[in-house]
């Protein structure tokens, strides 16, 4: 489980595909290292991917971090098109007492959205993004994202997808403010309205095949 507050981004250092598996090693700074095990779970761009291999230095700052990413996760995902230099959001699971500052995040992908536009101003940046429309209902005016594993709120909502508002700091911490149109980026819908959603529609059906009276 995550919270959706990325904590650094990290950089590729290689992602070599072998038999349908990606061997993905990143670089990060080692306080974001302490304490980690083989088999921990890390979000890389909001996928939960689990450690299968690390490394710090005590001669150098930064670390290494190894994955081993699925064929499923490679197609619902960016993770597939990462290239050596890339930078990536990274957030460690919650942990007991960690501050819940963004809101519920499972690290299961949903879909990928498509960079629209990118307005930007001398106060912050609104980026339009492209949902498919099975998952574009879960969208809400106001209502909770995950975007590349970054907790956000939802700008306007769209006939075909919806707008992003980021303030200077979600800008500085995470990888939202470099994307350029055409770019994927992952998406969790917020899986309380996920759930709501889904419950409306089955009753409506329930009632329409089954009429009260």
């Amino acid at each position: 489980m995550f919270t959706g507050i990325v904590q650094t981004q990290a950089s590729v250092v290689s992602a070599i595909l072998n038999d349908g598996v990606m061997r993905l090693v990143l670089s990060v700074g080692n306080e974001h290292l302490q304490q980690l095990t083989i088999g921990a779970s890390i979000a890389v761009n909001g996928c939960c991917l689990t450690v299968v291999q690390f490394e710090t230095s005590q001669s150098d700052v930064v670390g290494q971090v190894s994955f081993d990413v699925i064929d499923e996760s490679l197609k619902l995902t960016n993770l597939g098109e990462l290239k050596c230099g890339n930078k990536v959001n990274f957030e460690r699971s919650v942990t007991f007492g960690t501050e819940l500052g963004g809101h519920i995040v499972s690290g299961h992908i949903h879909d990928m959205a498509t960079v629209d536009c990118v307005v930007k101003t001398a106060e912050n940046v609104k980026i339009k993004l492209l949902l498919d429309a099975s998952w574009a209902k879960y969208v809400f005016y106001k209502g909770f994202i995950a975007v590349n594993g970054a907790s956000l709120t939802v700008g306007e909502v769209d006939e075909d997808g919806f707008w992003l508002h980021l303030i200077p700091e979600t800008l500085s911490i995470t990888n939202i403010g470099k994307v350029q149109d055409g770019d994927k980026l992952n998406i969790e819908v917020d899986q309380q309205t996920y759930t709501i959603v889904n419950t409306v529609e089955h009753y409506l059906r329930k009632n329409t095949l089954n009429p009260i009276g």
